[in-house]
């Protein structure tokens, strides 16, 4: 297989891809599916990114993606999309020869593999090698020279990196590596992990590379691409997508915060007071020229969330309750809640101005004296919440309820989330579950919608958004 850290690949015979087109065309077609993905270039942008190819050349792709990175991105969380964007659209892809008939083992490339983590060197040459001995499936490779085009023909990142167990990997680095002690050992497993990640980014790009070759780079492009970290459904998070949406909360709060300063400097002023406007205007012939305004009382609501931290929205809570606590500088008063099958208040689990430990939510469960057998009961939990905490609840108080309504087929207890709302100044429902899905199986979510409003909130980028939107000013 030949290196290929170029960008002037030349396509093969009746290819019809982007990454064949003029640069200037690979460019403007670049943006536009950067914008599909939510990465907001505009004219201005790409003419800077024009000038960058321009500045940079074209022959170290590594340059060339920082640069263009500078000119076109603007928010946290989308880099990601961005590099597997461009490595699309600006590398070529080596296609490997017909696969020999007696493949290298996976310890042998294990064992080359660790040698090459231990001394910190490129693996992109490895991937290459992994993914031809372990990721082709349906056909894909085995004939050299030209490109399989059968429709179940691929390669997998997934397959490779089962046959090479990088978990295993991962602790055989971190005992290799130089280095005695506990607090060496944690930061070898955490150098360790950084690299076998590294690698395994290097196997998912070039699999998404091959697959462009195979059913076009548009189509990989729009369906092949991982989401943002603010795109990412919470329901589907794995660890390293929740570890990126944690470094989302602090800039998505201090955007709330001015998006709330906004609309209290705004509203500061209060309302028309009709009768006294009337009676002014009597000096005017009854025109009302100089409209009375009635005072605004000053002063912040209080916020009570009641959230669901089991385990099939851990993740939706744990952003959320985190994101909450960022903004309690804009309420007098916040008071958490969680709940799996009975409700406790869990507000002493947070300290104010130091985020809370990633995984929070599993110590909650354990500790917080939020479950009795494990499974969600809202209807258990409501009822517990009205008779033990009805207090923390006034007519200057909203309620944020976090979850996905699934009862486990238990009665929903609607009587107690209307005893809720009959004492709040405002009720929200916010949950990670698609509204599509809010009448399949033990969902009560159609019933509590007769009494709340419930807010779709399955990603970073709609939950700021119903909360920059619900936040009362």
């Amino acid at each position: 297989m030949t290196s290929r850290d170029h960008l002037g690949s030349s396509a093969p015979i009746g290819a019809t891809d982007s990454r064949f087109a003029p640069t200037s065309a690979r460019l403007v077609d670049f943006v536009t599916l950067l914008r599909e993905h939510n990465i907001h270039a505009g004219p201005s942008e790409t003419i800077d990114a024009a000038a960058a190819i321009v500045a940079l050349g074209t022959t170290d792709p590594r340059v060339l993606r920082s640069g263009l990175a500078a000119c076109l991105l603007r928010r946290n969380g989308q880099r990601k999309v961005f590099d597997q964007l461009f490595d699309l659209y600006f590398l070529g892809v080596s296609l490997p020869l017909a696969r020999p008939s007696e493949s290298e083992s996976a310890e042998d490339l294990r064992e080359r593999l660790m040698a090459t983590l231990v001394q910190g060197e490129d693996t992109a040459e490895l991937a290459r090698e992994a993914l031809d001995t372990f990721g082709a499936y349906g056909g894909a490779g085995e004939s050299a020279g030209r490109v399989t085009q059968a429709s179940g023909a691929g390669w997998s990142s997934y397959l490779t990196m089962k046959s090479l167990r990088p978990d295993e990997i991962s602790e055989q680095l971190a005992q290799t590596m130089g280095g005695s002690g506990q607090f060496d050992m944690a930061v070898r497993t955490i150098e360790a992990r950084r690299r076998v990640d590294r690698f395994r980014a290097d196997v998912q790009t070039e699999a998404r590379l091959r697959s462009a070759e195979l059913r076009g780079t548009d189509y990989i492009a729009r369906r092949g691409v991982e989401n943002s970290a603010d795109r990412t459904d919470f329901l589907g998070a794995r660890e390293q997508d929740l570890a990126e949406m944690r470094r989302l909360v602090h800039p998505l709060a201090r955007k709330l915060a001015s998006r709330l300063a906004v609309r209290r400097k705004k509203a500061v002023r209060g309302q028309i007071d009709l009768r006294r406007t009337l009676r002014r205007s009597m000096a005017t012939g009854g025109v009302p020229v100089d409209p009375v305004l009635r005072a605004r009382k000053r002063g912040r609501p209080d916020l009570v969330v009641l959230a669901d931290v089991s385990g099939s929205v851990s993740g939706f809570a744990e952003f959320t309750l985190q994101l909450v606590q960022a903004l309690q500088d804009q309420f007098s008063k916040v008071r958490s809640f969680g709940f799996v099958d009975t409700c406790a208040e869990i507000t002493h689990h947070f300290t104010p101005g130091e985020p809370p430990a990633p995984g929070f939510a599993r110590d909650i469960v354990r500790e917080g004296g939020v479950a009795r057998f494990g499974s969600s009961n809202y209807g258990e939990v409501l009822q517990g919440f009205v008779n033990h905490y009805l207090d923390a609840v006034g007519p200057r108080t909203c309620v944020l309820i976090l979850g996905d309504a699934r009862t486990n087929r238990t009665d929903p207890n609607l009587a107690a989330l209307q005893a809720i709302t009959e004492r709040a100044k405002a009720v929200y429902w916010l949950n990670p579950e698609p509204s599509r899905s809010w009448s399949t199986g033990d969902s009560a979510a159609e019933d509590y919608t007769d009494i709340v409003t419930m807010h779709e909130c399955r990603n970073v980028a709609q939950l700021a958004e119903v909360i920059g939107r619900l936040l009362p000013a």
